[in-house]
């Protein structure tokens, strides 16, 4: 099912020209209303009239979230705030939040642009979406919602938290779709057990997860534990919120951009340039129908790669592979780069770990050190002795082999570390205490 067919299967050479149409458009608006950009343009040498190729896109500087701080909370809206209908914002767990503006037809946008996620998952409007995204300034919960009621299906306003009240209403209300980060998505499935509900029996069917890097293993394991079909679904606050691109129900081989609303880049982190068709660099999106807050060339920091050619879906846009990681996430430990969901899939590769962990960073002197804390399952746990320090010794063979980065395991029991409503926290890096 395609929701929009005449945008989502355009020809490629048709998609380009209404990308470089719509490009031309939001770089003369911003040049003329935004002061950031009409100086970063001048400092190097570019005006709006000099982009008449996709390709001269390049010649733009990029847009950071270091820009985003400096120009807090509203310095780089395109519209003045009497056209602004809604305000969201990053958590701002670091320091001042990312503040992003919305126009009427921008909710109208996002909305149309959610409800094409809905139809790519195989949703329609018979169906009751449970939507456990936190509500408030983080944009999943709004996004999610305007999106499932733009294509007419049922919402379950639920946000998160209140686990165990949220277990009763996927008993009680049946909704055939969820909503969530996928760590959550996992959470709701063990408390759900604990309290004895067969949550394999719901008529739960297919989840949108996003909010945070997954592996292929947590998908199974969430399929497995729900009995679903686990869709991946990625966007940002500072592009739009949930909702840049989605996988479609016809096979999980990349998520579809949604080029006629954003121009996709990939690039090498260090160097900046952009990497050969198919390889792996960071995310790099230009809003082009945005009207308060469009952003050039901004980095993202998610590492993907972009995959152009066809899928059965019907569908032409470009498809990105799953978030690996972020780049700014990436920990350097004795010069080897590791990624949590690289960790990630060695764990739950190894039968009787659960998908629960902890990375713990520190330093011994002048040389790193790499914890790893990984629940075990109730039958593994109450084995004997030899039979833990085994399964120890063969994940830090895994993980050396795979990665090549030493670490040092310790099993611990079912439900002991913390668990996340909304994202999770897999990093305590003591070495910047």
């Amino acid at each position: 099912m395609i929701y929009d067919e005449e945008f989502e299967t355009l020809p490629r050479e048709a998609l380009e020209a209404l990308q470089l149409k719509r490009l031309q458009q939001v770089l003369e608006r911003v040049y003329h209303t935004v002061g950031f950009y009409r100086t970063a343009f001048d400092e190097a040498g570019v005006t709006p009239d000099d982009i008449r190729t996709l390709d001269d896109l390049r010649r733009i500087p990029f847009t950071t979230k270091q820009d985003l701080k400096e120009n807090y909370p509203f310095g780089l809206f395109a519209v003045p705030m009497s056209s602004i209908i809604r305000l969201h914002a990053s958590s701002g767990t670091t320091g001042k939040p990312t503040v992003v503006g919305y126009t009427k037809r921008d909710i109208d946008t996002w909305s149309t642009l959610m409800a094409r996620s809905f139809v790519a998952a195989g949703l329609t409007r018979n169906d009751i979406i449970h939507n456990a995204y936190g509500y408030g300034l983080f944009t999943g919960g709004l996004g999610a919602h305007y999106g499932a009621e733009k294509l007419g299906a049922s919402v379950i306003p639920m946000s998160g938290g209140s686990t165990k009240k949220q277990i009763m209403l996927l008993q009680d209300f049946a909704p055939t779709a969820i909503c969530c980060t996928p760590s959550y998505a996992l959470y709701l499935a063990e408390q759900g057990t604990e309290m004895g509900v067969d949550m394999k029996s719901l008529r739960l069917r297919v989840g949108l997860f996003g909010g945070e890097p997954w592996s292929e293993q947590m998908r199974q394991e969430i399929e497995d534990r729900l009995a679903i079909t686990a869709l991946d679904i990625y966007g940002l606050s500072e592009i739009m919120g949930p909702g840049v691109s989605v996988e479609c129900a016809e096979g999980k081989h990349g998520l579809h951009v949604f080029e006629d609303h954003f121009i996709v880049e990939v690039i090498d982190p260090v160097t900046g340039e952009p990497v050969k068709n198919g390889e792996t660099g960071e995310l790099v999106f230009t809003s082009l129908t945005k009207e308060a807050f469009p952003l050039i060339r901004y980095r993202t920091r998610d590492l993907s790669r972009l995959m152009k050619e066809p899928c059965r879906c019907g569908r032409t846009l470009a498809r990105m592979a799953r978030v690996s990681g972020r780049s700014d996430d990436m920990l350097v430990i004795r010069g080897v780069n590791v990624f949590p969901s690289q960790i990630e899939s060695v764990l739950l590769g190894i039968e009787g770990l659960e998908p629960h962990y902890e990375m713990i960073v520190d330093r011994d002197g002048t040389l790193d050190t790499l914890e790893i804390r990984v629940e075990v399952g109730e039958q593994i746990f109450s084995d004997e002795v030899r039979s833990l320090q085994r399964i120890e010794r063969r994940v830090a063979k895994d993980i050396k082999d795979y990665l090549g980065v030493t670490a040092s395991i310790k099993l611990v029991e079912p439900r002991s570390l913390e668990r996340f409503e909304g994202k999770a926290i897999r990093v305590v890096d003591k070495r910047k205490i």
